[in-house]
């Protein structure tokens, strides 16, 4: 494995086939520096998924198109790479008669007990449970737990926080924002989940059918939102007009309702819609507990 430099994610004109020959994700070009909380935003089919696999190193990127802390993660290898997806949160072991401390105990969670109890606390985790007995959401934040004690200094995130309530995922985000804050690493995070999301992105990648439509640091669309709204009610002025109502939601869900709206005129009906849907290879993978540590990949090398 090779050493870990600051976090930086580059992503160089990178376009990925499946083993079918449907294309997957098609010309994408990213620069997101250390310390960065980037979302990825997208409706579903986007090629969010595809492009965090590639990124974690799980399938294997055209030659010089992925750089991670300046290697490729799939032919190097990066220690501390933590990829959360859709595989991970079927992994059986968690629906077993098996305790909490048990669980934690398997990944690591004696070599880092404050970093585990910290999670614990964070994550409002009994250790008294038992995971056949537990709800969807709690069984959650116990694999959030397992997947995160051991330090990381890129975490890929697709879509984990689905069964969390509100104040699960609300103090979740505050105590990612805190580890990019307090320490040199990075998070990539897929979510149509706007929740207690304002304020937390460093930088928003909007992804429709396998590319890149844009992308930026978070504050760029912020203004380019209000220039928008001004030059909106200049004109309901100088028309003397009513001026549109404010939809309620915050700048960012107005962005993304924006980005979201577009693709679907772009994009049409989904039986026209000939590309291959996001998820169709992926697997269960690996598991075993060890599923859940930072250098879980795939034998696809």
């Amino acid at each position: 494995m090779a050493a870990a430099a600051a976090p930086s994610i580059e992503v160089t004109n990178l376009t990925y086939s499946f083993a079918d020959a449907s294309l997957g994700i098609s010309n994408i070009s990213l620069s997101l520096p250390s310390r960065s909380r980037t979302c990825l935003i997208g409706a579903n089919g986007a090629g969010k998924t595809t492009l965090l696999r590639l990124l974690a190193g799980k399938r294997l990127a055209p030659s010089s198109t992925i750089s991670i802390s300046g290697v490729d993660p799939f032919k190097d290898g990066l220690e501390g790479v933590t990829y959360l997806g859709l595989e991970w949160v079927l992994n059986p072991i968690v629906r077993t008669d098996i305790s909490v401390v048990e669980l934690l105990r398997s990944v690591g969670g004696d070599a880092f007990p404050a970093r585990r109890d910290e999670l614990v606390h964070v994550l409002d985790i009994d250790t008294a449970w038992r995971m056949s007995a537990v709800s969807d959401g709690e069984r959650r934040r116990v694999q959030l737990a397992m997947g995160l004690i051991r330090p990381w200094t890129v975490l890929l995130l697709d879509e984990i926080t689905v069964d969390l309530d509100v104040l699960s995922r609300a103090e979740f985000l505050a105590w990612l924002k805190r580890e990019t804050e307090g320490r040199e690493c990075t998070i990539v995070y897929a979510t149509h989940i706007l929740d207690n999301l304002a304020g937390w992105p460093t930088h928003l990648v909007h992804m429709h059918l396998g590319s890149v439509r844009e992308w930026g640091p978070t504050g760029q669309f912020l203004q380019k939102l209000d220039e928008d709204k001004r030059k909106k009610k200049e004109e309901a002025e100088a028309q003397g007009g009513q001026l549109v109502e404010e939809s309620g939601n915050s700048r960012l869900g107005e962005i993304v309702l924006g980005w979201l709206k577009e693709d679907l005129k772009l994009r049409g009906p989904r039986s026209q819609n000939k590309r291959a849907p996001e998820g169709k290879t992926y697997g269960m993978g690996n598991t075993q507990l060890g599923g859940y540590g930072l250098e879980h990949r795939e034998d696809n090398k």
